[in-house]
Order: C-alpha cells, then sequence, then structure tokens
C-alpha cells in the first residue's frame, strides 16, 4: 500500500503525514489547571485496563500502570491490587509518593509490591517519563523466554529502534527488594521506552537455555502456591465475572 514517507517534506509531522485531507486527528490537549490534567490522566489510566482486558493482558495479580501526578513529580497514580483490569475505574487509583507512602486516592486496597518498586524505581531514574507500563501477554512472555532484543520484523517492532528497548536478563524472582527496580530501571536506559523482562530463556535456534534457579523457583513457589495467595488471586476473576454476568452463576 502506498503512503507518504515521514520525511516529506510537504508533510513534517506524523499526524498529517496520517491524515489525507480535512483536520488532522486531535493532539494531546494542554490543560487550565492541574486538576483538569489530573482528571483526564486518570481516565486514559483506567481505560489502559480496560483496554488491557479485552487483549488479554489478565495474569492474575500481575500488571500495573502509573503516572506521574502533573502537581506532585514525586509521586504517581497506579492501579489497587486484587482488582480485574476490566473493573477499574478512575476513582480505584491509589496515589504513592516514591518513598512508598499512600498519600492520596483510593486508600480501601493496597498497591502492588512489586508494581511499586518497579515503578518508583523508573519514576526516580527518568525524570522525563510520565506513564510506565507493566503486563505479562502472551506475546510478551513467550518472547521473553528468548532473551534477546526485538527484531525489527513487523511494523509495531519499529516503535522500539535501537535503544527505545532494552532486555532485562537478570530474572530474580517477584520483584519485593528495591534493588531488584532499580536494576530493571537500570536495564531500560536513559532512552528506552520499552523493557523485556526475560524470565527464562528456551533451548533451540542456537539459544542457551537459561532455567530459573532452585532458590529463586522456591521463593516463588512459596509465595504463588500458598492457598491464601492464590485464592485472593481468584477474587479478580471472580469478581468480573460477578460484574459481567449480573451475577447470574450464583443461581
Amino acid at each position: 500500500m502506498a503512503r507518504a514517507r515521514l520525511d516529506d517534506k510537504s508533510a513534517t509531522r506524523p499526524l498529517e503525514t496520517i491524515s489525507h485531507r480535512g483536520p488532522t486527528l486531535t493532539r494531546p490537549p494542554t490543560f487550565p489547571d492541574f486538576a483538569a490534567e489530573r482528571r483526564h490522566r486518570l481516565c486514559h489510566l483506567a481505560t489502559t485496563f480496560r483496554h488491557w482486558s479485552r487483549e488479554g493482558y489478565v495474569f492474575g495479580f500481575s500488571g500495573h500502570v502509573s503516572y506521574r501526578d502533573p502537581e506532585y513529580p514525586h509521586a504517581f497514580w497506579t492501579n489497587p491490587l486484587g482488582v480485574h483490569f476490566g473493573l477499574l475505574k478512575a476513582s480505584d487509583m491509589v496515589l504513592v509518593n516514591l518513598y512508598g507512602e499512600i498519600i492520596g486516592g483510593n486508600r480501601s486496597r493496597p498497591a502492588n509490591t512489586a508494581g511499586f518498586l518497579i515503578h518508583a524505581a523508573v519514576h526516580k531514574a527518568r525524570p522525563d517519563v510520565h506513564a510506565a507500563c507493566h503486563c505479562h501477554s502472551p506475546a510478551g512472555k513467550a518472547w521473553s523466554a528468548v532473551g534477546r532484543h526485538l527484531d525489527m520484523i513487523t511494523q509495531g517492532a519499529c516503535k522500539f529502534l535501537g535503544d527505545a528497548h532494552a532486555v532485562y536478563d537478570s530474572y530474580g524472582r517477584v520483584v519485593l527488594a528495591a534493588e531488584e527496580g532499580n536494576r530493571i530501571a537500570r536495564a531500560l536506559g536513559p532512552h528506552g521506552k520499552g523493557c523485556l523482562a526475560v524470565e527464562a530463556a528456551v533451548a533451540g535456534n542456537n539459544v542457551t537455555k537459561v532455567l530459573i534457579s532452585d532458590e529463586q523457583t522456591k521463593d516463588n513457589f512459596n509465595l504463588e502456591a500458598d492457598p491464601s495467595y492464590c485464592y485472593a488471586e481468584f477474587q479478580v476473576y471472580y469478581d468480573y465475572e460477578d460484574y459481567m454476568s449480573k451475577g447470574d452463576f450464583k443461581l
């Protein structure tokens, strides 16, 4: 399919390049005050989770998005632990500062510990980053096992050209310590906007198999195989099914 080149001098911006006649698509807005900007971003934060739900990115407790507060740059909004992405609303979000204190928003549920440690480290290391996303998508989990950068073989991959993405190959366990979050932030680098976290690399195609260590496997087992943990994690799906079916499975 023919298309305009991004370096075409007749169309110097991407939105103009893809817009054929008529008005161009909406640009990010400006705001009269912090409250209006905060409301706009919280609505987009909730929409991100609803979209992730439809894309099949729900994986138990895993997955979190943060956005830096426009008025208080040393704090960020994030999703509460244990709520299905498909149920999240703007009013559900938790405001936590970079020291781990919940300072606003929803106080009825905790934030995700791993999520806080990862996002706090990224927001500390990268003042230019307004939002950070972490999920366990089916394709992402599969590719992470390969343990290497993306090949530039799809149009979508081109968004992560060169140092725009990194590979974090020092998997330790579920992130429950600040240093693990700091290592992820360092792997992202000063320009990265994507980081593939390698969980284990598979053998084949000249890729050396790298297994999770016995110690790390045991740590993960002790955490995620605990009956109380498993029950609480399933409530994420229970609550979503209750909402979607209006509780008819209880009849």
